[in-house]
């Protein structure tokens, strides 16, 4: 039973009705998502702070998306695959980069970060000698690897709150790939 609602700002502390605010001028909206992980102000504080810190690491904006895009397709979340598709082209990348990234069809160094990415989430952090050599070979470093577990974790979050949540995908709906492979 999905619980979690997206909150108005008129349902919430004051401390939060500035955070949803600062949302909505940054982003031009406040996405459904945020709104229900203002279900806990610390939570939401928190995880945009953390992320914001992470977003300055050695990962740029396209392998962040990616990272996103690998996690969200491994734990089945339409929400955030709907949300890291759209600031996925606002990044660069094109709907079919998008699919590529999904479906583990990019390039060699690419492939090393979502392939690396998709185990670290499936197997709950656990790693292959060969996963994580093929990551390093293409040129990620150890801090790279240490901020991949961060953005794992993280994406997680976002991925576990729609699953528990009871609200709207307020982006572009992603394409669904089974539905893709049928036609």
């Amino acid at each position: 039973m999905k619980t979690l609602k997206a909150l108005k700002p008129d349902q919430v502390d004051n401390s939060t009705k500035e955070v949803f605010s600062a949302i909505e001028k940054k982003v031009g909206m406040l996405p459904n998502l945020y709104a229900a992980m203002g279900n806990s102000p610390e939570l939401l504080k928190g995880f945009l702070s953390f992320e914001e810190s992470l977003k300055k690491g050695t990962f740029t904006a396209k392998e962040n998306e990616a990272i996103a895009l690998a996690v969200s397709q491994a734990n089945d979340c339409q929400y955030c695959l709907a949300a890291h598709s759209a600031i996925g082209k606002m990044a660069g990348f094109s709907e079919e980069e998008i699919i590529g990234i999904r479906l583990g069809n990019s390039d060699r160094k690419m492939n090393a970060l979502t392939k690396l990415t998709t185990e670290l989430t499936e197997k709950r952090g656990k790693t292959s000698e060969t996963n994580i050599d093929e990551f390093l070979a293409v040129g990620y470093t150890h801090q790279a690897l240490t901020e991949l577990i961060g953005m794992v974790a993280i994406r997680s979050i976002t991925n576990y709150l729609y699953s528990n949540g009871d609200f709207e995908i307020d982006f572009p709906k992603a394409a669904i790939l089974e539905e893709m492979a049928i036609a």
